[in-house]
C-alpha cells in the first residue's frame, strides 16, 4: 500500500455531502489518495449512463444524479460504501484493471466468510448465485478517480425492488447477512481496510 494513502472512516453521510466532499477533494493542490468507508441514509443515484425509466417506484427515497459511471443503485444504512480518491498515474493500473482489481477485492473479502462469488462480463460489480452483492461506479477526471464500491453486509434490501438494479429488471440482490447471521458492518469495514493493501 502506498504510504501516502489515508483511511478515513466516516460514519453515516449524506449523498450529496459527500459527492460535494469528494469534488473538493480531487480538485485540491494538495491532493492525496484517500479512501473513505462510509454509509449513506436511504438513496437511489442515477449514474451517466443511467434511464430513469429503471425507477419504478421511488417511494419517499430520494433520487439523485450522480457523475459515477453506470446505472441506478440503492445506497442505506447497514451497506458498507468504499471511495477510492486515487492518483492512478502513480499506479500500474488502467481503468479496466483497476475495475477488475476492485472485483477480485471484493471476492477476497467475502472469501473470508466463506461466500463464493463471481463476475459477469459487462456488467461491474460482484456476484453470488446470481444475485448482486457488490457495485462497482466510478469516474476518472485528469487521472483521478472518486466514486467506487458498495457492498451490501446487513441492510434492508427491499428498496432494491423498486428500481431495477444497475438497469437490470428482475436483478436479485444478496448480502453478506444471508450468509454469516452474526455479521456486523464494522468488521467488514476492518477487514477491508486490511484488504486494501492488495490493491496499491
Amino acid at each position: 500500500m502506498s504510504q501516502e494513502l489515508i483511511i478515513k472512516s466516516l460514519g453515516v453521510i449524506n449523498y450529496l455531502e459527500t459527492l460535494a466532499f469528494m469534488h473538493a477533494h480531487i480538485k485540491s493542490d494538495d491532493f492525496q489518495d484517500e479512501v473513505w468507508m462510509l454509509q449513506h441514509p436511504p438513496v437511489f443515484t442515477l449514474g451517466t449512463a443511467a434511464d430513469e425509466n429503471h425507477v419504478i417506484d421511488p417511494k419517499d427515497i430520494p433520487v439523485i444524479q450522480s457523475d459515477r459511471g453506470g446505472e441506478v443503485t440503492y445506497h442505506g444504512p447497514g451497506q458498507l460504501v468504499i471511495y477510492l480518491m486515487i492518483d492512478i498515474k502513480n499506479t500500474k493500473l488502467g481503468p479496466k484493471s483497476l475495475v477488475r482489481s476492485l472485483q477480485e477485492f471484493v471476492q477476497s473479502l467475502l472469501a473470508e466468510y466463506s461466500i463464493e462469488s463471481n463476475f459477469i462480463e459487462g456488467a461491474p460489480g460482484v456476484y453470488v448465485n446470481k444475485k448482486k452483492i457488490a457495485s462497482i461506479g466510478l469516474r476518472i477526471s485528469k487521472g483521478k478517480t472518486y466514486h467506487g464500491i458498495s457492498i451490501n453486509v446487513d441492510m434492508d434490501l427491499k428498496p432494491f425492488s423498486y428500481i431495477n438494479p444497475c438497469g437490470y429488471k428482475g436483478l436479485e440482490v444478496a448480502q453478506i447477512k444471508d450468509f454469516n447471521e452474526n455479521i456486523t458492518i464494522k468488521e467488514v469495514e476492518v477487514l477491508a481496510i486490511k484488504k486494501l493493501g492488495n490493491i496499491f
